[in-house]
This record gives structure tokens, C-alpha cells and sequence, in this order.
């Protein structure tokens, strides 16, 4: 009885080891956000459509790779994979999260093909995702297959019921985007190549492990697609295909650099650990199985785009077609009205150096535009590359940034639209629309002020530091016109006319897409001012008003709108769209940061693993802002200000977190003493500050941040 005893007791503390011991990866589930929000109680709303969500890829890559090696449940939607569908049409190669890339889509098959139906029934229970590796078994062929990649190559590994025909369907008609024109011929006994290009030109070259017979064509009346045909073999199919932005050559290069020499296990094996070996400058100790798997699922989805578009050798091809090499890793650009926040200073902190060749390739795409390019809305590479700069990234040619950041500031036509207007008139003038719903489209003129304002404080931190004290002063004057848009009548950020007054017909809870308000209502606009939180507190009669207003924004009811992008609510706030992912911060700026602490744990508590299988966010990820939120929030410190050097302090979700800078080896300590939503107090090497702020300075020191609550 005792030997028994002491074997459980053997046995639980090995499994417990076992546990504690686990990898960063193996918490990693690549299918968290792939889920659709069809519950009215988790969309905020009744749906008639479907609820955008994460809009995630479950697929294969290594981080910040060209190659994202991912199944196609549906063209033509966000990443081309929804959990809830129930067919897989190929596995493409690129992908983001949002309506485009979905290149170069592949998909076992036998038997006899039809070039206007050949997609394949699967079940969730025959799939399966980790880090750098995805399997799934394909019912209509009964083939199973299993997908890993490298930088810039990927692996398929095809096993076929024995005895059945072995074809590779490569519809190159179909991507995410509009193909213009296609290309596939056999070049050997082993060897296909071709290109496809949509949005961009990409080329491949691929080698298998069964001898080609052909690659012939099944036509119909609307398209023509593609078959490879194998030869007859035991064994499972392996394809191994490298890719290139510039040339079939170069993808063969990159092929033979990177993988040709190497098996299906041994490169899922080096994939896993590249993964490992980032998710590990982040470890945690503490908190639920369920918070360690949300968080390393999190801070994987941060770290996939953007992605490499240069070459092993250094050769890419810029924005005005040519191919150059210009020794730095070419990058495709950020999603930067979204990920600005706090995705790309996670990049900076923890793989400098993509965040420097990232920069680098912002800069040079600048250079081919005339203008710093940007994502969508505002003008937020400023905000990136002015915070990337005072933090101690500086791998690249500033004077050229600021150039072109200045230019952008100052100059119309370019990416800031209205900008003469702005600085002209001090606000952007919204057009006088009778009768506007949700998808009524005029300037946005709201957010376009509220974002130019924030956009010009950044560009000034960066002439200060360069000492361009003349500019600097010019810049500073301009970064409090988001005042100019505050209605104090009624308390919100609104929209005025040419000549000074109010837009009339005003509903604050009402959702606009591009008029007034960039995808957002007046209530999730009203607090955007996160380099003057203080003066936005000002705006309201006292810190009273301005904190009953706050607790109103989280407390009246979403009214049932239905609008593209915006679910996810606790009382209008929304946290499944980026614009008011500050704003939660802002009890702080009244003495109520316990208030603030509510609404962030009930964030993290309840927005990431939504849905009947525990699968969805509440709304898109847009290229890993929405998963970057949950990694600093659950860590404890936040980029209130991203162009500032420092972050806001909370009350983390785990008892102690190590985080490693860089490449450098250096790390710090956060500790959590009890827990309470109140902070009482916080030290830094046994100092205690002086307020909720700590700067990237004092981080990169390596001393231990100690967060007490009551």
C-alpha cells in the first residue's frame, strides 16, 4: 500500500514537472482566432451576416517569414480560413488576416478532376495546428496532409490511400485578389516552377520526390486548372517549393539554401524551435492553463506579419518594379493603423532587428512614394518610427525617416489627406450630410484630426531628439487641435463644418465607417488623446464629469447596430475594432486606476477565447494588435503613448514575468504581490516610482518591477 502510494506520488510530481516544464510552443493553439462570433450576446448585435473575426490563418510559418502555409476554407474572405466552413479548397502560401494575398493555392487530389468543383469535405477532428506545422486529412481524396515551412520555402508532405493516383490541382486563376496573369510548366523529372501574379509577382520552383508524368489542364466553360500527375509510388508525396518576389532563379536559390537537403521532420523540428526560441524571451509563472495558452497563443499571432520579401541573397523588388539589393531584409508594410499601438513595439523589443529592417524598407518604399507610406488611415509610421527611435533603434537612416515624416506633416498629396486644411484651419471639416448611415463615406474627418494631432506630437519627439528645434516648436503647435473637435455642449468629440459649426443630426451611439468617425461612434472617439491624457481630462468641467462620463461609456448599452468591424462591447466601448484600445487606461488620469483594472481584466477574461469553441476574438487581429493588447496587458505594463518611451504600469495577469530583451541577453522581472485590483505601490530596484509610468530606460536596466495590490 505504501510502495503504491509513493508511486502516484512519483507520478503526479513527474506529470507536474512535465507541465511546468512545457515548451512556450506547446501552449501555442494557431487555430485561437480562426472562430466566428454568430452569437448575438458575444457580437453585441443579431447578425444577418457573418461577424468579422480574428481573421487569423491557422497554417505553417516561422516568424515574420514570406511564406505563410495556410488551408483556403474561402476565397475572397480575410485570411481565406474560417473555422465554421467545412471545405478546404488548397493550401496557399501568403496570407495576413485581412481581404487579400492567398497565393499560389495547392491541393492534393485523385481520381478524375473537375475544374469547377474539386474542393474537399474535412472535420476538425482530423486536423491539427502547432507552431510552424498543420495537418488535416482530406475526406474526398483520402489524403492526409501535413504542411511545415521555412523563411521562404514550404513543405508538403501528401499521404494517399494506397494504390490511388497522385495529381496536385494548382488553380493559379484564384488568390484573394484579382490574378492578372499565371504561369506553370514542368522543368524536369522532378521539377515544376511558374509564378502567379495578383497584388504582387510571386514565383516558384518546386521539387518533388515522385518522378512528374505531366502537368496537363481541365477546362471548363468559366476557367482552366492546372494538374500535376505523379507517377506511381508507395511512398507519401513530398513537395518542397521554394518562393521569391523577384525571380524563378532566386526561388530555386532560396530553396536550396533553406530546405532541399532536408526532411519533412527535421525542418517542422527547426520551425518549432525558432518559435520556441522567441516565445521564450517571455516566460511566466503563475495563472491558469487557460491564461498561459491565450497569452503564448497571443504572442505568436504578434510575430507574423509583417513579412519578408527579400531574397536570401538580398535581392527584392521595390515599389517602382526594379530589383535591387540594398543589404537589409525587405518587408512588406505594417499594418500601421492598427498595430502602431503596440505590435510594433513588441517587434522592437523583442527582434530588433526586424523591427530596424522594417523601418529600413518603410524608408525606402518612402524614398520610391516621396511620401512615408502608411496603412489605411493616419499617418501612425511616425508614431512607430519616432518611438523605435527613442528607445534605442537606430539601425537605419534617420534623417531620411524624419524627412520624410516632416514631408508628410506639411505637404498635401500625399499621405496625410486634408493636411493643408488641418494646419490651416486647425481641425478637418466634415461635409454637412442630411441623412448619413453607417457606410456613408466623406473624409472622417473626426478621427483624421484626432489622429493628425497625435501623429504630429510624434514627429515632433523625433525633432527634438534630432535638434530641429524650429520644426519641433511648429509641430507642438498643432498637437492640441484635436481640441478643436470637442463639442463641450454635449461632451464628445464631433464633427464641425467649414464654417465652425456642429454637424448636425448627431448620434453619438451610432457607428460610422467614414463619416465623422474611422470605423468607430462618437463614444469609442471621444478619449483619443493619448499624448495629452491630462489635457483631455480639461476638456470636461471637472474630473468628476469627466469620470462619470468615462463609466458611461462602459455602461450604456450598445443599441443592436450592425456595422463591419465593430462588435465585441462592454457598454459602447468595443474592443473588437482598435480605436479606443486606449481608453481604458484613462481612469488613471482621475485617481480611480482601479476602475481601469476592472475593465482590463474583464477584457482579458472574456474577449479571447469567445464562441461555442472557445476559438474566437472579438474581432479582427489586424496583423496581431488585437493579440499585442492581450501580451502587454497580462505582463502588466502598456504603451499608453507609443511614440513615447515609457509604459503605463498594471496589475498583472501572472505572479512573475522575465522578459528578455533582443538579442542583447538583458531581461527584467515583473513580481505581482497579492491580488487586488488596486495598486498601492510600485518599485523598480527596490525604488519605488512616482506615479503608474516606467520608461524603456529603466526596463532595459534589468532590475525587478515589483506591482503591489490591495
Amino acid at each position: 500500500m505504501k510502495s503504491s502510494i509513493v508511486f502516484i506520488l512519483m507520478f503526479l510530481f513527474v506529470n507536474y514537472q512535465s507541465r511546468a516544464q512545457q515548451s512556450p510552443a506547446n501552449y501555442v493553439n494557431p487555430l485561437l482566432g480562426t472562430a466566428t462570433l454568430w452569437d448575438a450576446k458575444d457580437a453585441g448585435y443579431t447578425p444577418t451576416r457573418r461577424v468579422w473575426g480574428a481573421e487569423v490563418f491557422p497554417g505553417s510559418s516561422v516568424p515574420n517569414a514570406m511564406v505563410q502555409l495556410t488551408p483556403v476554407t474561402q476565397f475572397h474572405s480575410g485570411s481565406g480560413y474560417q473555422y465554421e466552413d467545412k471545405v478546404i479548397y488548397g493550401f496557399s502560401h501568403t496570407s495576413k488576416g485581412h481581404w487579400n494575398l492567398c497565393y499560389i493555392p495547392l491541393l492534393p487530389a485523385t481520381g478524375t478532376i473537375n475544374p469547377d468543383d474539386y474542393k474537399s469535405a474535412f472535420n476538425h477532428k482530423n486536423e491539427s495546428a502547432h507552431p510552424g506545422y498543420y495537418q488535416v486529412y482530406l475526406e474526398r481524396y483520402g489524403v492526409n496532409a501535413e504542411l511545415t515551412s521555412t523563411l521562404r520555402g514550404a513543405f508538403h508532405k501528401y499521404t494517399f490511400k494506397a494504390g490511388e493516383s497522385k495529381k496536385l490541382i494548382a488553380d493559379l486563376s484564384m488568390s484573394n485578389e484579382r490574378v492578372k496573369s499565371w504561369n506553370i510548366i514542368k522543368e524536369g523529372e522532378n521539377t515544376f516552377t511558374g509564378f502567379q501574379q495578383a497584388g504582387e509577382k510571386m514565383y516558384f520552383y518546386a521539387v518533388t520526390n515522385h518522378t512528374i508524368k505531366n502537368i496537363d489542364s481541365v477546362k471548363s466553360d468559366s476557367k482552366t486548372v492546372p494538374v500535376v500527375n505523379f507517377a506511381d509510388a508507395d511512398k507519401p508525396l513530398e513537395i518542397k517549393i521554394g518562393f521569391s518576389f523577384v525571380s524563378i532563379k532566386n526561388a530555386k536559390e532560396n530553396l536550396e539554401k533553406e530546405m532541399l537537403n532536408k526532411s519533412f521532420d527535421q525542418v517542422r523540428k527547426e520551425a518549432t524551435d525558432t518559435w520556441n526560441q522567441l516565445l521564450s524571451k517571455i516566460t511566466i509563472t503563475g495563472g491558469t492553463e487557460r491564461q498561459k495558452g491565450i497569452f503564448y497563443s497571443c504572442l505568436y499571432r504578434s510575430f507574423l506579419w509583417p513579412a519578408l520579401r527579400s531574397d536570401n541573397n538580398g535581392d527584392f523588388t521595390d515599389l517602382s518594379g526594379k530589383v535591387v539589393n540594398k543589404g537589409f531584409n525587405y518587408y512588406t508594410e505594417p499594418s500601421l493603423w492598427d498595430d502602431y499601438r503596440n505590435k510594433l513595439v513588441l517587434l522592437g523589443l523583442l527582434t530588433p532587428k526586424v523591427a530596424n529592417d522594417v523601418i529600413k524598407s518603410l524608408i525606402d518604399k518612402g524614398e520610391v512614394k516621396g511620401f512615408m507610406p502608411t496603412f489605411f488611415h493616419g499617418d501612425h509610421a511616425s508614431a512607430f518610427i519616432a518611438g523605435s527611435y527613442l528607445r534605442g533603434l537606430r539601425d537605419y537612416d534617420v534623417k531620411k525617416a524624419y524627412e520624410l515624416l516632416l514631408k508628410n506633416a506639411t505637404v498635401e498629396g500625399g499621405t496625410r489627406p486634408y493636411i493643408t486644411e488641418f494646419n490651416t484651419k486647425g481641425y478637418i471639416a466634415e461635409l454637412d450630410v442630411e441623412h448619413p448611415v453607417t457606410n456613408t463615406v466623406t473624409k472622417a474627418a473626426v478621427t483624421k484630426t484626432l489622429e493628425y494631432s497625435y501623429d504630429d506630437y510624434a514627429v515632433a519627439l523625433l525633432a527634438k531628439a534630432l535638434n530641429d528645434t524650429a520644426n519641433y516648436k511648429m509641430l507642438m503647435s498643432k498637437t492640441g487641435n484635436y481640441k478643436n473637435v470637442f463639442d463641450a455642449s454635449t461632451g464628445f468629440m464631433r464633427g464641425r463644418l467649414a464654417d465652425g459649426s456642429w454637424v448636425k443630426n448627431f448620434r453619438p451611439d451610432y457607428p460610422y465607417f467614414e463619416y465623422m468617425y474611422r470605423e468607430a461612434n462618437a463614444w469609442q472617439s471621444t478619449f483619443f488623446a493619448p499624448h495629452d491624457p491630462q489635457g483631455l481630462v480639461s476638456l470636461f468641467p471637472n474630473k468628476v464629469k469627466f469620470e462619470q462620463k468615462l463609466d458611461s461609456l462602459f455602461t450604456i448599452p450598445w443599441k443592436g447596430y450592425e456595422a463591419e468591424n465593430i462588435s465585441g462591447f462592454i457598454g459602447q466601448y468595443c474592443q473588437g475594432n482598435q480605436p479606443d484600445h486606449s481608453t481604458p487606461f484613462m481612469y488613471y488620469f482621475v485617481g480611480k486606476q482601479e476602475k481601469s483594472q476592472v475593465i482590463l481584466d474583464s477584457i482579458m477574461n472574456h474577449f479571447y477565447d469567445m464562441g461555442k469553441d472557445k476559438l474566437a476574438y472579438a474581432g479582427m487581429d489586424d496583423a496581431g494588435e488585437m493579440s499585442s493588447w492581450y501580451v502587454f496587458n497580462a505582463m502588466g505594463f502598456y504603451t499608453f503613448s507609443p511614440a513615447d518611451p515609457q509604459y503605463i504600469v498594471s496589475v498583472p495577469l501572472f505572479d512573475k514575468v522575465n522578459f528578455k530583451f533582443g538579442d542583447t541577453g538583458k531581461s527584467f522581472t515583473i513580481i505581482k504581490k497579492n491580488n487586488g485590483k488596486k495598486i498601492t505601490s510600485i518599485t523598480y530596484g527596490g525604488k519605488k516610482l512616482d506615479g503608474y509610468f516606467i520608461t524603456d530606460a529603466a526596463l532595459k536596466e534589468g532590475k525587478q518591477l515589483e506591482i503591489s495590490t490591495q
